[in-house]
């Protein structure tokens, strides 16, 4: 997304509803995190990333409950550069990282989501359901303020998914695909040199 186009805002209005599954399937999994009418109601063929989003499911779907959460355990608790905190690879514990995640929280209230004080606002998950949720039609400040919600996912998510890929984990190719769903938002600006 590097400054090669902008969001089209009514594009991401228009794919809200997979971000909802994105932050279901990332957060800690539970019995119907996996149930048939989640992939139903979310996912259609024409879906970004849907090929990646199907390789997902059906690699999930052959690990039992249990085998899910010691996947996910293991891969996001235990695996520094697999973390699904977006910031923290490239700043770790900087002033920088703390400065960004005082903008996500003010981002997330100016569209009225409230931060629970003990929650990161760079994790995921969490971004993910504000996309689903948030109601920005119209907001003048949609613009600026999506475009730094989804670099830092972008930004984030290229390191999560090359740690996945490096574990040979299934949440590769989710996170592939919601990359791709990022990338299907973004409108190219054509300029006097192109």
């Amino acid at each position: 997304m590097g400054g090669s186009g902008v969001i089209n805002l009514d594009l991401l209005y228009e794919k809200k509803k997979i971000f909802g599954f994105f932050s279901n399937q990332l957060n800690y999994p539970e019995k119907l995190t996996f149930h048939p009418n989640m992939w139903e109601e979310f996912v259609t063929p024409d879906t970004a990333g849907y090929e990646d989003l199907q390789t997902y499911w059906e690699a999930m779907k052959t690990y039992s409950l249990d085998e899910i959460e010691e996947l996910y355990t293991y891969t996001f608790d235990f695996q520094k550069d697999a973390t699904l905190f977006m910031t923290f690879v490239k700043f770790e514990d900087s002033k920088e990282r703390g400065q960004m995640l005082a903008r996500l929280k003010v981002l997330y209230e100016m569209f009225g989501l409230s931060m629970p004080d003990e929650e990161l606002s760079d994790l995921l998950p969490l971004m993910c359901e504000f996309i689903y949720a948030a109601e920005w039609k119209g907001d003048p400040r949609a613009q600026q303020s999506f475009s730094m919600l989804l670099a830092v996912i972008e930004d984030g998510t290229y390191f999560l998914m090359k740690a996945l890929e490096k574990y040979e984990s299934p949440y590769f190719y989710l996170i592939r695909a919601l990359r791709e769903t990022c990338k299907s938002c973004i409108q190219r600006e054509v300029s006097a040199n192109d």
